[in-house]
C-alpha cells in the first residue's frame, strides 16, 4: 500500500524534490511579488499590441496574466508559442521574450524577429543565450532565480510579466491581488500538503479517483483558461500521464459529440470541471447540462471550484490544487515527478540533427528507467 502521508516516504517517491517546490510555492510568489513592483520597461508611445513569446513553463505565466488581468489591458495581449512571431509585430509592439533557461530555440528566434521588426523588447530569463543577447543589445532583462524546473518557476515568470505590464501602464497596482493570493495559497497548501491524511486531503482524493485514467479537463473561457492549460501540463510533466482540455462554450459545439465512442474507453476517462462563480449565466447552465451527459459516459466526474476574491487569487487557487493532484498522481503512477527525460532527449536530438533513441521513450508507470 502506498504510504504518502509520511515525509520519509517522499524521499523515495520524489527524489527530485518536486514536493518541496509545490508546497513552498506561496513563498516563491511572495518573494517574486517585488518583481511586479519593479518597472523594467519605459512605456513607448502608442502601443498597439503586446506579445509574450515563450514555450512550456516559460509561457504559462503569460496565460495566467492574460486570464487574471486580460479585462484590464488596453491593447491586445497575445501569448506566442512558436518559432515565428505574429506578422503584426512592428515598431508599435512590445515583445516580452520569456525563456527560463535562456536557451529555448523557438524563443531565441522570436527575440531576433522582434529586434528586426523594431519592436520594444524586454526579456525574462535565469541566464543562458537570451540573457547574453539582452545584455549585449542593452535590452531590459529581468533575471529570475535559476536551478528550478521551468514549470516550478511560475511565481517568478508571472510576477515578472506583471511588472512589465504595470510599467507599460496597462494594469492597476497588482499588489492587493498578489497579497491576497499569497495568503490564500498558504492556507490551501496546508490543506493539500503531503502530511495531511487522505481522508482530509482533497488533492489526494482526486488523484486516487484519477489513477489509471486519462483526465479530461474542462473550464469556461476566460479566467480559468490558464488553469486548464496548467492542469494538463502538470499531469503530463509531473505524473507522466496523458491528459487533454477544452473550454466551454466551444466544447459544447464539437467535443461533446465525441463523448459517444468508443464507449468502453470513455468509461476509463476522468472528467474534471474547473468552475468559477463569475461564469456567464448561460455557461453555468451549459456546465449543469454537460455534467448530466458526462456522468452517463464516465465513472469519474468531479467539479473543482475556485476560492478567493480577486481574479488572481481565484485562478491560483485552482492551479494550486492541480499541482498537488499531479504530484500525488505521480506517486500513484510510481514515477519521479521531476525529470522530463523525453523532452531533454528531444532537445538534444534536435540540436544534433538526430532521431529519438529508444531510451527517450516516456517513463513507464512501473517507475523503471
Amino acid at each position: 500500500m502506498l504510504r504518502w502521508d509520511s515525509p520519509r516516504s517522499w524521499e523515495r517517491l520524489d527524489p527530485g524534490g518536486m514536493r518541496v517546490l509545490i508546497e513552498s510555492f506561496p513563498d516563491q510568489l511572495a518573494a517574486a511579488a517585488g518583481m511586479a513592483a519593479a518597472p523594467p520597461l519605459e512605456a513607448p508611445p502608442a502601443i498597439e499590441n503586446i506579445v509574450l513569446a515563450g514555450l512550456g513553463g516559460s509561457a504559462i505565466g503569460g496565460d495566467v496574466v492574460r486570464s487574471a488581468f486580460g479585462e484590464q489591458l488596453r491593447v491586445p495581449f497575445v501569448v506566442s508559442r512558436d518559432y515565428r512571431l505574429p506578422a503584426f509585430v512592428g515598431p508599435r509592439s512590445v515583445v516580452i521574450v520569456s525563456s527560463y533557461s535562456g536557451n529555448t530555440e523557438e524563443t531565441i528566434g522570436s527575440y531576433h524577429q522582434a529586434r528586426n521588426a523594431g519592436a520594444r523588447i524586454a526579456c525574462i530569463a535565469s541566464g543562458g543565450e537570451l540573457a547574453t543577447l539582452a545584455e549585449a543589445d542593452r535590452m531590459p532583462l529581468i533575471r529570475i532565480p535559476g536551478g528550478l524546473p521551468p514549470r516550478a518557476a511560475l511565481g517568478y515568470s508571472s510576477m515578472s510579466l506583471l511588472g512589465c505590464l504595470a510599467s507599460l501602464h496597462q494594469l492597476a497596482d497588482p499588489a492587493p491581488a498578489v497579497n491576497e493570493t499569497v495568503r490564500l495559497l498558504r492556507l490551501r497548501c496546508r490543506r493539500y500538503a503531503t502530511d495531511t491524511p487522505e481522508r482530509r486531503n482533497p488533492a489526494k482524493k482526486l488523484a486516487r479517483a484519477l489513477r489509471g485514467r486519462i483526465p479530461a479537463i474542462y473550464a469556461a473561457s476566460g479566467l480559468l483558461e490558464a488553469a486548464a492549460v496548467r492542469w494538463r501540463g502538470q499531469f503530463a510533466e509531473n505524473a507522466k500521464n496523458l491528459a487533454f482540455h477544452h473550454l466551454l462554450p466551444e466544447m459544447n459545439h464539437n467535443e461533446l459529440v465525441g463523448w459517444n465512442l468508443p464507449a468502453p474507453a470513455l468509461r476509463r476517462l476522468g472528467v474534471i470541471l474547473l468552475r468559477d462563480r463569475a461564469e456567464h449565466p448561460q455557461v453555468q447552465r451549459r456546465f449543469t447540462l454537460s455534467v448530466r451527459i458526462l456522468r452517463k459516459k464516465s465513472n469519474v466526474v468531479r467539479q473543482v471550484w475556485s476560492e478567493g476574491d480577486s481574479r488572481l487569487a481565484r485562478l491560483f487557487s485552482v492551479i494550486c490544487l492541480g499541482d498537488f493532484v499531479s504530484l500525488y498522481l505521480a506517486a500513484l503512477n510510481a514515477v519521479d515527478p521531476t525529470p522530463v527525460t523525453v523532452i531533454e532527449e528531444l532537445k538534444a536530438q534536435l540540436a544534433h540533427g538526430g532521431a529519438l533513441s529508444a531510451a527517450a521513450a516516456p517513463e513507464s508507470t512501473s517507475g523503471k528507467r
